[in-house]
């Protein structure tokens, strides 16, 4: 009984912030407008400081694990693998096949997973958590690109691939996290009037992240087909942190790195992937569905995930 209220209480403080965007939302106290403004807010100013703060102070060699990184890489590689393969099997038209293979593998890592994991492990495990998603971003992005553009490849639409691999290089979270990791591997002094605004200001992102997915969660978003949201997200939040602990282990990483490779693995699908598919000619609709259906469902998964973690040890 004590594990479980544990777990509550490493689970329900981030569901619950996103519950609060939900009712301001309900009530009237924020619009579309603000949850635009924050989103950006967020996504270009918040996060990346968060990132590069997180990891520019902490010690390079003591925080990353490069089997953790294979390992995490390797779940992503093979998820989109196996999701492609199958939409293709089934015969997806191209639209829907991009949008179910990328809302199969590509997580809600910078406003879900950092939050878990630093509810989870302290300021290590969001540090250590940091260090990953520096590294997980670029191919999540890649991967994305891929599942959208390829199906539609006879289109010839030579434009909007060039546009999206340059949002993969010039993505401000991989490039936080880039400078972040240089920063720390190079061990520079942060001076002290920037380490302490720094702090003050990166104090803001998880909270105006989590009201951001509350602010912006409908039920009404549920369209389309169901059946194929729901299998999606069945891989999203089953197979891949499952597929993640069975790569993790094979690599002997135990521990809090363990932990932080399933929670990472297990986020719900990223509010990207709808953004994406939207603007790239895929299934917008699918897409959305398999948002909303991962992030309601994410509350389980984590509950079922971190009493496993925590009844071994972890």
């Amino acid at each position: 009984m004590l594990l479980f209220i544990d777990i509550l209480n490493i689970v329900l403080p981030v569901f619950s912030v996103i519950l609060l965007g939900w009712l301001l939302r309900r009530f009237q106290l924020i619009d579309e407008t603000f949850l635009q403004q924050t989103n950006r807010l967020v996504y270009y100013v918040c996060l990346p400081l968060l990132l590069f703060y997180k990891i520019g102070t902490a010690d390079f060699f003591a925080n990353f694990n490069g089997r953790l990184v294979i390992a995490s890489v390797a779940a992503v590689i093979i998820t989109f693998c196996v999701s492609y393969a199958y939409a293709g099997l089934r015969r997806y038209p191209a639209a829907t096949q991009g949008a179910f293979s990328q809302g199969s593998f590509r997580g809600n890592i910078a406003y879900m997973g950092l939050a878990l994991c630093l509810n989870a492990y302290g300021e290590p495990g969001l540090t250590r958590a940091g260090i990953l998603m520096g590294f997980l971003v670029p191919f999540l992005n890649l991967f994305a690109i891929l599942a959208l553009l390829w199906p539609q490849r006879g289109d010839g639409d030579r434009k909007g691939l060039l546009f999206w691999m340059q949002q993969v290089v010039f993505n401000p979270l991989i490039l936080a996290s880039f400078i972040g990791i240089l920063w720390s591997f190079l061990a520079l002094p942060i001076p002290l009037l920037l380490e302490r605004s720094l702090k003050i200001a990166t104090g803001m992102t998880l909270p105006l992240a989590l009201i951001a997915i509350g602010g912006s969660f409908s039920l009404a978003k549920l369209q389309g087909d169901l059946v194929r949201a729901a299998l999606s997200t069945g891989i999203k939040i089953i197979w891949m942190p499952l597929l993640a602990a069975l790569l993790l282990l094979a690599l002997d990483v135990r521990g809090m790195d363990l932990g932080i490779g399933v929670l990472v693995a297990g986020t719900p699908a990223a509010t990207a992937t709808y953004i994406m598919a939207h603007q790239m000619k895929g299934d917008a609709e699918l897409a959305g569905s398999i948002v909303m259906l991962s992030t309601l469902l994410s509350a389980v998964t984590y509950t079922i995930a971190l009493l496993i973690l925590r009844s071994q040890g972890l």
